[in-house]
């Protein structure tokens, strides 16, 4: 089972394959995502990374978190489980 680490404070031009390449040095990326306005399509400024490796995955949130990205510190920590619904 995939790892899920969230990226908050991206800058909005970031690219799913932007975070992609941010992550690849720790270890292999399943997946990586940009959230989207429904509305808009614009990104929210923030995207989640599958990472295969949870050791990998520990050690990118641990270096990457606080990281200045585009000019902005990312805040990189363990996805958790969505409350509710909406």
């Amino acid at each position: 089972m995939p790892f899920s680490i969230y990226v908050g404070n991206l800058p909005w031009s970031t690219t799913p394959e932007d975070l992609r390449a941010l992550f690849e040095p720790y270890g292999e990326v399943e997946n990586a995502r940009i959230i989207t306005d429904r509305e808009t399509g614009r990104s929210r400024g923030f995207g989640f990374v599958d990472m295969a490796d949870e050791e990998a995955a520990r050690r990118a949130i641990a270096e990457l978190h606080n990281y200045e990205y585009g000019g902005r510190p990312l805040t990189v920590n363990e996805a958790q489980a969505r409350q509710g619904g909406m």
